[in-house]
């Protein structure tokens, strides 16, 4: 039996928190690259986390962009960071695989700038998340 919508959104929430935190400690540590893939995730968990809460049963895809839209049919204000927060897409691919970056890999592509901005994104993320999940 599947658990209560708030309470499956407080799980993912949660997990996604626990990730930013990590990011956070990568960062201090200069593994930009891998603080740039733990943003993504930990978005796209948060996003997942608020359609839970809002009664959806399955929630598929890895998009930021998407999920943000989907989350933005629940609550409008939403539409507001969907742009901003789609730049998180960026980071799925390329900054786990040498193969997505021509003659380079993500250690050295991905520097303390990308890393920043990164944390900036998902840390907004999981603001406006868990402020709409409070209630």
């Amino acid at each position: 039996m599947r658990n209560d919508p708030a309470h499956e959104g407080r799980r993912w929430l949660e997990q996604a928190q626990t990730d930013l935190g990590w990011a956070k400690r990568l960062h201090a540590d200069g593994a930009y690259y891998l603080v740039c893939f733990l943003a993504q995730q930990a978005a796209e968990k948060a996003l997942k986390a608020f359609l839970y809460a809002q009664g959806e049963e399955i929630v598929l895809g890895h998009s930021v962009r998407q999920l943000s839209v989907r989350a933005a049919e629940f609550d409008g204000s939403l539409v507001r960071w969907v742009d901003s927060w789609a730049i998180l897409d960026s980071y799925y691919i390329p900054t786990r695989y040498p193969n997505g970056l021509p003659d380079d890999i993500p250690a050295r592509v991905y520097g303390a700038d990308a890393s920043l901005g990164a944390l900036q994104r998902v840390t907004e993320v999981l603001d406006e998340v868990a402020r709409r999940m409070q209630g």
